[in-house]
């Protein structure tokens, strides 16, 4: 359970995630909210999309907590690393966080991070995806391993924590969501969970 300083909204508000990134980032907006873990396969289809698979999973995420809390306006998120229409999700391990970031090295890459808003008593779904233009730095192999050693970003989408020491990979970020690479587009939740009868302000 998750603590706020704000009246609680109409309707419960339920977090399906269990990423420690989004539950802060949610938190910003002084809402009291709980969270849950969603029971869904996060493999990738053949054939396809990074942008469809971020957009299937948030939706499916949303969807799946939506069914163990139906009177509540449901979040569910996903994000993909798109790297010249490949896939990259979280590495896992230090030896595929290398590769990773090895692929990335002088690239741009599109974060392709998905929301979805469901109520399950009022039929409410909506779904928005925030694209993150990320253009990477020409990194060493010295550069990546003190990175990875210094952050350890085994859980993040491309190994790129843009919140912390990951920011110096980078040249550049372009983006209408600034929340959106740390996992959660605050500005396109705020609109989708006041549509669905959340009180922000």
């Amino acid at each position: 359970m998750s603590e706020a300083s704000a009246p609680a909204p109409d309707r419960p508000l339920v977090l399906g995630s269990s990423s420690p990134y989004r539950r802060e980032l949610l938190s910003r907006l002084h809402l009291q909210f709980q969270t849950a873990s969603p029971a869904v396969d996060e493999t990738g289809l053949p054939g396809e999309s990074p942008l469809g698979m971020a957009r299937r999973l948030a939706l499916a995420k949303a969807r799946a907590v939506a069914q163990q809390f139906p009177q509540a306006v449901v979040i569910g998120s996903d994000q993909v690393a798109d790297l010249g229409g490949a896939a990259l999700g979280k590495p896992g391990s230090h030896e595929r966080a290398v590769a990773q970031l090895r692929q990335m090295s002088g690239q741009v890459v599109i974060f392709q991070t998905a929301v979805a808003v469901v109520c399950a008593a009022t039929g409410f779904e909506q779904l928005d995806v925030a694209p993150v233009r990320v253009t990477f730095r020409r990194l060493t192999d010295a550069e990546i391993e003190s990175y990875l050693r210094t952050e350890q970003p085994y859980d993040c989408a491309g190994s790129a924590r843009s919140e912390g020491l990951g920011i110096a990979l980078l040249d550049a970020i372009e983006s209408d969501d600034p929340s959106a690479l740390v996992g959660l587009p605050l500005i396109r939740t705020c609109r989708m969970i006041r549509a669905a009868g959340v009180k922000v302000l």
